[in-house]
């Protein structure tokens, strides 16, 4: 059986902030709100929706574990009001407290604001199923605001969905686990039209927010991130742990997408110049990584989680280097 919760409103647009009310009384949403954000997104639209709805405001510190927050038995819905980490944590605040959950991005710079996952810290990055936000309010003003490395990190998480796809067909061939054709086609044609509108959308960044939000979708239909995520992620995940200062999740996805695609035979110069296109890193020096932790992250993702993908067994470490210098990565 499959129990499938998707966001039951979208809304996507400029000043569309303004209408965080009308969304929620749209919703049927009662009882006390709470507005989750940090110190920055605060001050950036935490506190305009916060007096929108005469809500509290719960400022995330930087040090807080997102695990160990807590609220009030008289919350009737949670909003987080800001990047991944905001959303992240309003997310499984109303999943533990068992109350709707709405999705308020200031920033684009992965999937998460639209899927039932939440990525956790526990020494490595893990992912826990929460549930989806019943709504999703992207006000495209406010996002264009935000650093632009963010929503080109944004880009390479969406762009990655191309691999993640590909190594669950080729999960589905050759160990015969369920392959979802819905969702695999709602991931793959996220990563298509960011790879074909790539030097739009620094002035259209709702072609990001559309693909991050379906992305999410696809999450929540196949019941797992495998839509998108796969190698590509894996290597990533190996880098956030081994490298003293990891580079932005979607940045080294983007890298690692570019590998996986030549690992596949698959268009790995297209996923390259569409990530230069959109300003995203395609290169060790462009992440701030030291070369020997791309080949350590390449000899040992297929370790870090019980996925199967075109990393099969591992990679050794010649074939590493190999497909890092074939792909000018190092």
């Amino acid at each position: 059986m499959k129990n499938i919760e998707l966001p039951r409103k979208v809304i996507i647009g400029e000043g569309v902030i303004n209408k965080i009310k009308d969304v929620c009384d749209d919703l049927g949403l009662v009882g006390n709100p709470l507005v989750i954000s940090d110190v920055k997104t605060k001050e950036i639209a935490g506190s305009e929706v916060a007096d929108s709805l005469n809500s509290g405001i719960r400022v995330l510190k930087d040090s807080e574990n997102i695990e160990e927050i807590t609220i009030s038995d008289n919350v009737g819905f949670v909003l987080g009001v800001g990047g991944g980490r905001v959303i992240d944590a309003a997310k499984l605040l109303a999943f533990k407290s068992r109350v709707p959950f709405l999705s308020v991005p200031t920033a684009v710079s992965h999937d998460g604001i639209a899927s039932p996952l939440v990525s956790l810290n526990k020494g490595e990055r893990v992912s826990v199923e929460a549930r989806s936000p019943v709504g999703v309010i992207a006000d495209t003003r406010i996002i264009r605001r935000a650093p632009h490395r963010l929503l080109a990190a944004g880009c390479g998480d969406a762009i990655s969905n191309y691999t993640a796809v590909l190594d669950w067909k080729l999960a589905h061939k050759e160990k015969g686990e369920y392959f979802g054709d819905y969702a695999s086609a709602l991931s793959d044609m996220s990563a298509q039209i960011v790879m074909e509108n790539a030097l739009k959308i620094r002035d259209d960044v709702s072609i990001v927010v559309e693909a991050s939000i379906s992305s999410g979708v696809a999450i929540g239909i196949a019941g797992s991130s495998r839509p998108c995520s796969g190698s590509e992620h894996l290597f990533s995940h190996v880098l956030d742990v081994i490298c003293p200062k990891p580079a932005l999740h979607g940045e080294q996805c983007g890298v690692g997408t570019i590998m996986m695609a030549y690992l596949h035979d698959a268009d790995w110069e297209r996923v390259r110049d569409s990530l230069k296109e959109v300003g995203t890193p395609v290169n060790a020096k462009e992440l701030g990584i030291d070369e020997d932790y791309i080949i350590e992250a390449l000899t040992t993702a297929h370790k870090i989680r019980d996925r199967y993908t075109i990393l099969r067994d591992g990679l050794c470490y010649d074939d590493a280097y190999e497909l890092a210098k074939s792909t000018e990565v190092i």
